[in-house]
């Protein structure tokens, strides 16, 4: 008998001018190679219709997209903040909240490493370039495409990063964000770091597989093993 692939919920985009969702084939692409059947969620629904979607679900992937709104970690807006989605940010902190209770799986990136800092208490820089400084400004908004790594992250031993990167201390990664984890919330470890100080990774020890990275494996993991390594640890997770 054949086993069962997890059911992994994805968290879309929204495009507020257009009315429509979006998603990358990356990512469907990512979860369906590690084993997984990726489900793209709607951006609207009732409560009782996120409790269902958790319900159903093994996992959840929350991806990459638009800026988080500041005034969920109770900031003004900066001047370099860039578009937003009201409807994502509700969608995507009700279902958080309702995946945890229930103890599913979640994996962040980019928007989601960020989005998961903010719903559990966290803080964000609002626009890197102007509000971390640094002698050697890392480009985390990438000059090229996003298939070739851009900059290394060191990562902290005895952490599942550590496992998912082989015991590597140091791998390298792409970037194509703007804003980054300011205060790191509690219950979180950070597991990885640039080499200008931004949290790259983190992970909940007490908890069944919550991981978030800043950078985007699902560009990376036809042939890299750390970032393939990623997608099938959460998958693996997923089927437990």
């Amino acid at each position: 008998m054949t086993m069962k692939k997890p059911i992994i919920g994805i968290t879309p985009s929204h495009n507020k001018q257009s009315e429509e969702i979006e998603m990358r084939f990356t990512y469907l692409r990512a979860i369906a190679n590690a084993g997984g059947i990726p489900i793209p969620l709607p951006i609207e629904g009732s409560t009782e219709d996120r409790r269902q979607l958790v319900e159903t679900c093994d996992g959840f992937l929350f991806s990459g997209g638009p800026d988080v709104h500041p005034f969920l970690y109770h900031e003004d807006t900066h001047i370099n903040c860039g578009d937003i989605s009201e409807l994502r940010d509700s969608l995507e902190m009700e279902l958080f909240k309702l995946a945890m209770e229930a103890q599913k799986p979640i994996l962040g990136i980019c928007r989601g490493i960020q989005a998961i800092n903010v719903f559990m208490g966290g803080d964000l820089y609002q626009d890197l370039p102007s509000q971390l400084k640094s002698s050697f400004p890392i480009a985390h908004r990438q000059p090229y495409y996003y298939t070739t790594p851009s900059h290394y992250v060191d990562v902290v031993a005895g952490t599942r990063m550590a496992q998912i990167a082989e015991g590597q201390p140091q791998i390298a990664v792409n970037s194509m964000h703007h804003q980054g984890l300011r205060t790191l919330a509690p219950g979180l470890t950070a597991t990885a770091f640039s080499k200008d100080g931004l949290i790259e990774a983190v992970e909940k020890a007490d908890y069944p597989y919550l991981v978030g990275v800043q950078w985007h494996p699902e560009f990376l993991c036809a042939e890299d093993g750390p970032a393939k390594n990623l997608f099938a640890s959460f998958v693996e997770a997923c089927r437990k």
